[in-house]
């Protein structure tokens, strides 16, 4: 797989030596090229690149064109989106990835932009913490299929309707799917026999929109 990936700082240089240790081909471009000597050693599959992934001559020159997916990791959201928006429309990348630095923008990085999924480390960061510390509501984890669909997860407790039924008991609509438990440090695959327990971590795949018929069946009303 050939990635172009735009940002050299701490997670550009961390994803880019990772996908190049995973054997895939690399191009990891920035304006700074100090930033560019900071990453480590390199296997030759990845190739370093001084220049402005903005600039459309830049990323023809990187080949964007026979990329099978770009990433835009700056710490600038405005380059972010740009980068995909000329990775999209102009490159035909068929995947494009954007870090949302600042989660008040993260209502622009969608389609319109080029964004095929859009990853904010703050907001995986709050996910994370609430998913340790929440008990009876759910915590959005991971958007999915451009942010049609997405990775939900409930803590059932005591209040949830959802205790002691099997999962074909819920009469779950087609667009949203139970797909794992996790019981006592277990995985467990859902099927429609599978019982549901109070502590139980259940791990759901909804469709944009469906959220709230899932807290009403998992949670209830609180």
């Amino acid at each position: 797989m050939k990635v172009v990936l735009a940002g050299a700082g701490n997670i550009g240089r961390y994803l880019a030596f990772d996908l190049a240790k995973r054997g895939h081909e690399v191009i990891l471009l920035d304006q700074d090229p100090q930033a560019l000597r900071m990453v480590p050693d390199h296997d030759l599959t990845l190739e370093l690149v001084e220049g402005d992934a903005c600039a459309p001559n830049v990323l023809e020159r990187v080949g964007a064109r026979s990329a099978d997916v770009v990433v835009a990791a700056t710490g600038d959201d405005e380059d972010n989106l740009v980068i995909s928006l000329l990775a999209k429309q102009e490159f035909a990348v068929p995947r494009v990835l954007a870090r949302v630095n600042h989660p008040v923008n993260e209502w622009l990085f969608d389609q319109s932009w080029g964004v095929d999924l859009a990853v904010s480390p703050p907001h995986l960061l709050t996910a994370l913490v609430e998913e340790e510390v929440s008990t009876g509501d759910l915590v959005p984890l991971l958007k999915l299929q451009r942010g049609t669909v997405e990775l939900l997860e409930v803590r059932l407790d005591e209040h949830s309707p959802a205790i002691d039924k099997r999962i074909e008991e819920l009469e779950l609509p087609s667009d949203v799917t139970l797909v794992a438990v996790v019981r006592e440090g277990h995985v467990v695959v859902c099927r429609g026999t599978t019982p549901l327990t109070r502590g139980d971590e259940v791990l759901a795949l909804v469709r944009e929109g469906r959220s709230d018929l899932l807290r009403k069946l998992l949670v209830g009303q609180r």
